[in-house]
């Protein structure tokens, strides 16, 4: 059997859909717990054997020899959280339960860490030195954290495999739930279709035109793509490949601007597009990254290959298959 936590979140649920259909996999257990009145819906096309709360995981997983590995995509994914008690209990003390019963069992162990990490960016986006990162709010420290917790543990208490990916700013099919935290693409979809334009923050810092800010925008199936890469690895008896443990970014080595993705959105819709450049809210000013661009040497070397999606490309599945569709779920 294979756990997936978050399994009824966006990168979760597009995880399992990848298993199931590109897999043939279905003994899959999923573990959440589910807030939004509507996120059940992730969870309606996927092919699985048993649905966990959260809270039920531990004393579940308690004596069983037949897990697979486990793929941990459930935390506290609010950059704006504010009560760090919830975010140590979800992001850093969960986590670290899941890793210590993983490295007991000898069971591989793959998590998600965020590109919210890096902070603003001064000191780069490279996964092979995170020492000295300085995130800008508790949900990045948390994860942060939990990553050189994770390096702090080997080799004495480390599962047999296992990876951390820091997801850069993921979009496509079954966000619905996540409302302010969800894409931009998504909220470009949603704003543009109720009133004909989108409104994209203007060039508050010096340098940076309206709209120009810059993200690694990568698309959701090519997350998932990943994480089931290293699965299979770790899991295949023909190809044992320890070497690969240890952290990774998971974009697409690309910076794009927002004006590029609402653009792309808005042309996706077959419309002219339309933007209006507002000023950046209070409590997003001194906390915001205005560029992000992972380097993919780290993963390029263990031998993943797949190409990326290009923005175009993906924007354009996500919204003509899914998004203009009665039914959006993936």
């Amino acid at each position: 059997m294979i756990v997936i936590t978050g399994g009824a979140g966006m990168i979760g649920s597009i995880i399992a859909w990848h298993l199931n259909h590109k897999l043939g996999r279905d003994d899959l257990v999923i573990v959440d717990s589910i807030q939004h009145p509507e996120q059940w819906q992730n969870l309606v096309k996927r092919q699985y054997a048993q649905y966990l709360d959260k809270d039920q995981l531990m004393a579940w997983l308690d004596g069983r020899n037949d897990i697979e590995a486990i793929i941990h995509m459930g935390a506290i994914s609010a950059t704006t959280e504010r009560d760090f008690n919830k975010l140590v209990a979800d992001n850093i003390h969960y986590s670290q339960n899941l890793w210590n019963w993983c490295a007991k069992n000898q069971v591989p162990f793959f998590y998600a860490s965020s590109a919210a990490t890096y902070g603003d960016g001064t000191l780069g986006y490279n996964d092979a030195n995170i020492d000295n990162l300085r995130p800008l709010n508790g949900y990045g420290y948390s994860k942060h954290f939990f990553d050189q917790w994770a390096l702090r543990q080997m080799p004495e208490n480390t599962p047999p495999s296992w990876a951390g990916f820091k997801f850069f700013n993921v979009y496509g099919p079954n966000e619905y739930h996540k409302e302010r935290m969800a894409s931009v693409a998504f909220h470009t979809f949603n704003q543009f279709s109720q009133t004909g334009t989108m409104k994209l923050f203007k060039g508050t810092k010096t340098g940076v035109e309206d709209g120009m800010q810059m993200r690694d925008f990568v698309y959701v199936k090519d997350t998932a793509s990943v994480v089931v890469h290293f699965l299979s690895t770790a899991t295949s008896p023909k190809n044992p490949n320890q070497t690969s443990n240890g952290i990774y970014n998971i974009g697409t080595g690309q910076a794009r601007s927002f004006k590029d993705l609402a653009t792309n959105v808005m042309l996706s819709m077959a419309r002219e597009p339309h933007i209006t450049y507002v000023d950046m809210p209070e409590d997003l000013q001194g906390k915001y990254q205005y560029f992000t661009q992972a380097n993919m040497t780290k993963l390029s070397a263990v031998g993943y290959v797949t190409p990326f999606t290009s923005l175009e490309d993906g924007i354009k599945d996500y919204v003509q298959h899914y998004l203009l569709q009665e039914d959006r779920y993936c």
